[in-house]
């Protein structure tokens, strides 16, 4: 079985040194899966931009044209974290088109990773939480309206609530949200996802990890999904800046491994985006969301075997 990657050089564009969003860690991911022999540059799948009409699946076309033409006020500024600016704008639209890809390419292979996406706090008409298009409602909305897919589950990891998931995809019946997530962290007000899985402060490996396997072994069984989106965010790690859980390296691998073994056994396609990480480390992040891929591969080497 082929592990197809997804990544754009338009991923880490320009970004002002020491901000809190760590922008280069795109590109540093890249350079760690090439460096560590997992792929080559000339392997990786180059994404298209995302067409302002799937966009507009998930969000409104009036907030689509303002951000891409740098019109936001100076609170939604505020809101959304980034400071705006060109190579932002066509990073952002490609990133989606990236998780698109991906969720194609893994439709084809039965799995696929991108080396970005998972940005779930991006709401219908408004940016937060670092996040400004929701690429896993557009990437769920964009399956089910081309039929590519007749009911799409979001398996959310990360250690934040998916709320602009859940509000999105609130009255679309075959889009399933699930959330598993630091219950006392941001966002203050949570959204209600199909399912939402809130987990204590200092929680650890072990746990997590029956967590995670009690609720995909009851959720695919009753839902019965034709693919998997799975953010895999790194932000339940014990070092994250942001994240208040305590997993390990070896809880991570063991967490997307767990996820990617459930859907493959019972040949459910599956796509492995990598979701929040915050780390003044880069380097260190970096390798943190290599997890996700590396986990992948042996997972794949496994069911060959």
């Amino acid at each position: 079985m082929y592990l197809p990657l997804v990544y754009h050089d338009d991923y880490s564009p320009p970004f002002p040194a020491g901000h809190r969003f760590p922008m280069e860690k795109f590109r540093l991911l890249r350079d760690h899966l090439v460096d560590s022999g997992l792929t080559t540059d000339s392997e990786l799948q180059r994404p298209q931009i995302c067409p302002p009409e799937v966009l507009a699946l998930a969000h409104c076309p009036a907030y689509i044209e303002r951000f891409l033409a740098g019109e936001l006020t100076a609170q939604e500024q505020r809101r959304l974290g980034l400071p705006w600016s060109e190579a932002l704008a066509r990073r952002t639209v490609r990133a989606v088109g990236g998780s698109l890809l991906a969720a194609e390419l893994a439709l084809q292979h039965g799995i696929a990773c991108h080396l970005a996406g998972g940005t779930h706090h991006a709401h219908f008409d408004h940016a937060s939480g670092f996040c400004i298009f929701n690429d896993l409602a557009v990437v769920a909305l964009h399956l089910l309206e081309s039929g590519q897919a007749g009911r799409v589950l979001i398996f959310d990891c990360d250690v934040h609530q998916g709320d602009g998931s859940a509000r999105i995809l609130e009255n679309v019946p075959d889009a399933i949200t699930v959330s598993l997530h630091c219950e006392k962290n941001f966002p203050a007000r949570k959204a209600n996802s199909d399912w939402d899985i809130g987990l204590p402060i200092g929680m650890g490996d072990a746990a997590y990890l029956k967590v995670v396997n009690d609720s995909l072994g009851y959720l695919l069984a009753l839902y019965q999904p034709d693919i998997v989106l799975y953010d895999a965010g790194v932000d339940v790690h014990r070092d994250d800046a942001l994240g208040y859980l305590q997993l390990t390296d070896a809880g991570i691998a063991a967490r997307d491994e767990a996820v990617l073994r459930h859907c493959l056994e019972r040949e459910i396609p599956v796509v492995g985006l990598i979701g929040g990480g915050y780390d003044k480390d880069r380097a260190a992040l970096a390798r943190r969301h290599g997890i996700l891929h590396h986990s992948a591969a042996r997972v794949l080497q496994a069911l060959r075997a």
